[in-house]
This record gives structure tokens, C-alpha cells and sequence, in this order.
């Protein structure tokens, strides 16, 4: 009986309980389908103006601090580069186009303000309907975004300019546009440096964005937490301005005069300068043209017309933009021609099979191996001490004096002065090439001649002039460096950069001696035309005969210091191909650097020198070396020899 009460109840019970729960599920049910009635409704609605709200929220509770990338500034402080706050213009098309009375007076505001063309903006927006993030104008100033800002703010006046707003950025600013191109170098897709500096110290230059958080709190207050963006570091360059703008003011002048001279195009194939301090590896100035404008690097204009441009295909164009922004001075190898004699003679002296006291006869020519390699003066010279060796730039005497040097020493000095081997200058573009040379085991009698007055051999302007400044210093080797300090954004020194000793490559005597013979050559010899009024001035001319020989071109240079008793300044010229009738003149490079040391000596307050060379003594000489062109030319002719290759 009990178990039938029980069967009874569990089944009352049951029937009871199914009744409910079929009328609590059909009151879920019809409690969702209202609910998804309402969302339809209000999507349909108010959807727009509730989607924007949720957006302004975003852009406030979420929002980038971009950096400040760090200045670039000459020794003295003044600005190379510097970044300045721009804003880009965004529309969010959607918002734009919600109602049709906010597309004109928005379009006539961007118009006014920013001075966008109100068809150009409808076809970009109607390209990009749906598009929350348009960019319709990068860099614009701080004036003309205040002026946006006004109008925008001002919802009694302008309520339906609506779907823009102002991202805060930066801009590159190069004001002295084609100033040390090739030491400073530009940026790409914002913030990435491309040669120059602004390569090399990228990661010190640029810094880490900050953050704007938004929250709302348990209370329903709003929270706001600000990360701070951290600005990149100033680099403070070794460039002096205005030995920089003087030296590129002559670079200029130059291939101005000489533009469409001999053939139509520039005034060369390519002129580079470098300044730099002896005692410690500064460069004050570096140079080359053709150069380019920093604010403007993709710009051909200035060397190509306009339909030459037009007519070149994207891999043409750059072939052209890489040839430009190539750092000559740095990138580009080269033979090095009679420029490369005191390193010889100084090979010399330190191995001890040179005492000073020799002497050679040039008779213009010397047999050697199966080649008859002549001097640049064919009439031969005569007789003549080391000295004038030196000032006549006698291939014959140093051909003799790389004989006895003998191949295995002079690829050690080779080696020894820096040739064939990276700089480790802080400029990029050096790892390219180090230069081609000779190994002992495949450096003939001939080749050893010629390497010894300059030729089949290449080096670059960077090594030649850190290699001289060792010559003329007492033999220490810096490494040469285009910066010299880092600072904060406050201007707090956090890192110097201090010269660099690398290495001693000849003794104090021997510079010494050398340091001689150079002055004698300005004085006495081939670079009578790079004289100075006042100064002491020593150098050595250089005329490279190109490859392949016998085609009239030929690169000329001249490297130099003052003044004569520890040297404080080193200016190297370079030449390559000069737009004139007979290339093979030096005296194309000897009066450059004359004008350029002209200049940048009282600046730098070099010591003048009482019994320097006068002007009416210099013009004399000038008279007296162009008189005699075989002298000044002071390059290996002879083709059978010449044009054999360093290996």
C-alpha cells in the first residue's frame, strides 16, 4: 500500500513540475525575442551615434604620444636637424556620410583650413565609405591645425563639421636643405634613417612612443593614466657649420664653372672634400657633388630634365637616387695617383733603406720588368735629392725606392697605414669596399713600381685622409668620426665619443721629415698653386690616370695641413674626371684647396707663419709649374704598364 501512495505522488508531482517549466521556457523565450527586437530597433535606429560614441572612447582611453626624434647639431650647437610637431588630417567616413548636412560645411572647413580640395576629399571618401581612419593630408603646421580645431569646437557655428580629427605627429626638418647630405643622410617611412647619421645612430636618435589610458573606475568615474613618450637623444656631430658651408660654397663654384665645359653635364664626374683634425680624427667638414637636397632626397630635377625623368623606368630612377645618395667620399675607391709618395717615402725612411741623404737621376723613363715606365716630366729630371724627388713628383726615384722597400715590406706598410682595411669611420657605405690590393705573392717588379708612385691599387678618400693625418702627427692613426658626443633632450651630456687611437704607423722623426719634404712641395714643387698667403702649407699633389689607360681620364686631387708645427687642420681634395679639355692638370685641385684654406684658416685661427710663402710668390710659381705641363701633371703614362690591375 505504501509503495502505491508514493508512485502516486511522484507522478502528481511530475505533471505539476512539467507545467511550470514549460511556462517559465516560453516567458524566456518571449523575454530574448523581445530583447533582440529592441537591439534591432535601436542598431537601426541610433546605431551611428552610438558607434561614435564608443570610438571617441577609444581614441581617449587608448591613445599613441609619439616621440620626438632626437636633433642632429653641429659642434657649436647649431640645429643640422631637428623634428618639428605637424599633425596628419584623418576622416572617419563613416561619421562623414551618417547625414548628408555634414559632408559640405566639413568640406568647405577642410578647404579653408588646410586648403584641400573639396573633390578630391569626396572621391577619396566615397572610395573609402566605410573607412574609420582616411589620411587626407600629413604635415600640417600647428597654425593651420589651430585654426581646424576652432571651427571644430565651436558646435554653435559649424555643428555639422563632423568625421575629422587631428593625429598628433612629427616631421624631418632639414634647414640648410643640402647641407653635409652625405654626412647627415634623411629618413624613410617616418622615423627609420637612411645614410648619413641619421643611419648610423638611428636607435639613438629615435626614442619609444607613450600611452594614454582611459578607464572607468568601480564608481563610475573616469580614470586617465598617461605613459610619457621618452624623445630621443641629440647627436652632436664633429661637422663645424661653417667650414662646412664654405667647403661646399668652392665644391660648387667649381663645377658651376666647369658645367658643360668639355661635354654637356656637370663639372664633374664627381669633386669630395674632407677637414678634418690631425690629432684626433675630427672631420670639420665633409663634402661631395653632385649633392642632394635632405628635405627633398628623391628630387632628380636639379641634374636630370624633365622628360629625361619621364622617360627613365622605376629601376632607372633608382639607379640614379642610389648614384646620388652614395657617400663619395666614403663609398667610392679610386687610385690614388703621386698623393700616395709620401706614404712611400715614409715606408722608407722607417724600414731604414731611405737616410734622407740620397740622391737619383731621372733620365724620364725606367725599364722594368718587360715595361718601360716613364715619368710624369719625360725629359727625366736629372739629378735630384729625396726631397726633390718628392717636390718634382719623380715616378722614376720612387719606382727606385719601392725596388728596394721590396714587395713584402711594402704591402706591410700598405696594410700598416690603414689601405685595404676598413676605417671604422661611423658612416655607413664603407663596407661596400676596402679597396683592391696586391699580396706579395702576386706583386711583380712592375706592379711594385707603379704601387709605389700610386697607381694599380685603389683606396678611399677616408683612408687617405686618416692615413695622411697620421703622417703629419707624429704617426698616430685616429679613427676618423663624424660624431663626437650624445645628449639628452635637455641637453645633458650622457655619452662622449673620444678619439680613437688605433695604431702608430711611423715615428716622430719620420713625420717629421716628411712634413718637410711636403712643405717643400707646396714651396718649391707641383703644388705651388695650393700656397696660402701666411701659412705655412705642406701637402702632395696627385694626377690618377683612369682605367683603361689612354682614354684621357684621369682623377686629380691634393691633400694638405697647416700649419707646419703640429697641425691642426688636414684638407683633402678630390677630382675625378673635372668637364675640362685635358684632365690631367692638378692644379684643378691645388687651387680648390687654396680657395677653401683661404677661407676656413682665419675661422679656425691657424697659426699663421712668418716666412710662409707670399702671394707674388706663389703667383710666380703657379707661372713657372703651368709653364711646364709634364710637371704638373705628375702621372704614370706609359699604357703597357698602367693597365694592369691590383689583384
Amino acid at each position: 500500500m505504501a509503495r502505491k501512495d508514493s508512485s502516486f505522488f511522484k507522478r502528481k508531482i511530475s505533471n505539476f513540475m512539467k507545467k511550470k517549466l514549460v511556462m517559465l521556457f516560453g516567458a524566456i523565450i518571449l523575454a530574448f525575442v523581445f530583447l533582440i527586437g529592441w537591439i534591432t530597433v535601436i542598431n537601426a535606429t541610433k546605431g551611428e551615434k552610438y558607434t561614435k560614441v564608443v570610438l571617441d572612447q577609444q581614441q581617449y582611453n587608448n591613445h599613441t604620444i609619439p616621440f620626438k626624434r632626437g636633433d642632429i647639431i653641429d659642434r657649436n650647437g647649431t640645429k643640422l636637424v631637428t623634428s618639428e610637431r605637424v599633425y596628419n588630417v584623418i576622416i572617419d567616413a563613416e561619421i562623414l556620410t551618417s547625414k548628408k548636412k555634414y559632408m559640405n560645411p566639413t568640406l568647405n572647413a577642410l578647404k579653408k583650413c588646410f586648403n584641400l580640395k573639396k573633390n578630391t576629399v569626396r572621391k577619396q571618401v566615397k572610395k573609402n565609405p566605410n573607412s574609420r581612419y582616411l589620411i587626407v593630408k600629413t604635415g600640417v603646421s600647428y597654425e593651420d591645425a589651430q585654426k581646424f580645431t576652432k571651427i571644430s569646437e565651436d558646435t554653435e557655428k559649424y555643428p555639422n563639421v563632423q568625421g575629422v580629427w587631428l593625429e598628433e605627429d612629427y616631421e624631418r626638418k632639414y634647414p640648410y636643405n643640402t647641407l653635409a647630405s652625405d654626412v647627415i643622410g634623411f629618413t624613410t617611412n617616418g622615423d627609420v634613417g637612411s645614410n648619413g647619421i641619421e643611419a648610423s645612430y638611428n636607435s639613438i636618435l629615435n626614442g619609444t612612443d607613450g600611452r594614454e589610458y582611459g578607464y572607468v573606475d568601480e564608481n563610475s568615474g573616469f580614470e586617465r593614466t598617461v605613459k610619457e613618450p621618452a624623445n630621443g637623444s641629440t647627436v652632436v656631430s664633429t661637422i663645424d657649420l661653417q667650414v662646412q658651408s664654405i667647403v661646399e660654397q668652392h665644391i660648387l663654384a667649381f663645377n658651376e664653372e666647369h658645367k658643360d665645359e668639355e661635354t654637356e653635364g656637370e663639372g664633374s664626374k664627381s669633386t669630395g672634400v674632407i677637414v678634418m683634425n690631425p690629432q684626433n680624427g675630427e672631420i670639420l667638414a665633409e663634402a661631395s657633388y653632385p649633392n642632394y637636397d635632405l628635405n627633398n632626397p628623391r628630387d632628380l630635377t636639379r641634374y636630370y630634365s624633365k622628360d629625361t625623368i619621364k622617360s627613365m623606368s622605376s629601376d632607372e630612377k633608382l639607379e640614379k637616387l642610389n648614384e646620388l645618395w652614395k657617400n663619395f667620399c666614403v663609398s667610392d675607391t679610386y687610385e690614388p695617383g703621386s698623393t700616395f709618395k709620401p706614404f712611400t717615402i715614409s715606408a722608407g725612411l722607417e724600414t731604414g733603406i731611405l737616410k734622407g741623404d740620397e740622391t737619383y737621376v731621372c733620365n724620364g723613363v725606367m725599364h722594368v720588368g718587360d715595361h718601360d715606365i716613364h715619368c710624369s716630366n719625360r725629359k727625366g729630371h736629372g739629378t735630384e735629392t729625396l726631397k726633390e724627388a718628392l717636390e718634382n713628383s719623380c715616378n722614376v726615384a720612387l719606382m727606385q725606392i719601392g725596388a728596394k722597400i721590396g714587395t713584402e715590406e711594402f704591402s706591410r706598410y700598405q696594410k700598416l697605414f690603414g689601405f685595404g682595411e676598413y676605417t671604422g669611420i661611423d658612416l655607413p657605405g664603407e663596407g661596400e669596399t676596402s679597396g683592391l690590393l696586391y699580396t706579395p705573392e702576386k706583386m711583380d717588379a712592375a706592379s711594385l713600381a707603379t704601387n709605389a708612385f700610386g697607381q694599380n691599387f685603389n683606396v678611399t678618400m677616408t683612408q687617405m685622409a686618416a692615413s695622411f693625418c697620421s703622417l703629419i702627427n707624429g704617426g698616430n692613426y685616429y679613427e676618423p668620426h663624424v660624431v663626437k658626443q650624445i645628449q639628452d633632450e635637455n641637453g645633458n651630456v650622457t655619452e662622449n665619443k673620444d678619439p680613437v687611437l688605433v695604431k702608430k704607423t711611423i715615428s716622430q722623426e719620420t713625420s717629421e721629415i716628411i712634413k718637410d719634404y711636403m712643405l717643400g712641395v707646396v714651396e718649391e714643387g707641383t703644388g705651388a698653386t695650393a700656397a696660402v698667403e701666411g701659412y705655412a702649407v705642406g701637402g702632395k699633389t696627385g694626377t690618377a690616370e683612369k682605367l683603361p689607360r689612354g682614354n684621357g681620364k684621369y682623377l686629380v686631387s691634393f691633400i694638405g695641413y697647416a700649419p707646419q708645427e703640429n697641425p691642426q687642420v688636414m684638407v683633402y681634395v678630390v677630382i675625378d674626371e673635372p668637364n675640362v679639355e685635358y684632365q690631367a692638370n692638378s692644379g684643378y685641385a691645388t687651387q680648390l684647396a687654396s680657395q677653401i684654406m683661404t677661407d676656413i684658416f682665419p675661422y679656425l685661427g691657424i697659426e699663421k707663419a712668418a716666412d710662409a710663402i707670399t702671394g707674388d710668390t706663389a703667383t710666380d710659381a703657379t707661372t713657372d709649374t703651368a709653364a711646364d705641363t709634364t710637371t704638373t701633371t705628375d702621372t704614370a703614362t706609359d699604357t703597357t704598364t698602367t693597365t694592369d690591375t691590383a689583384q
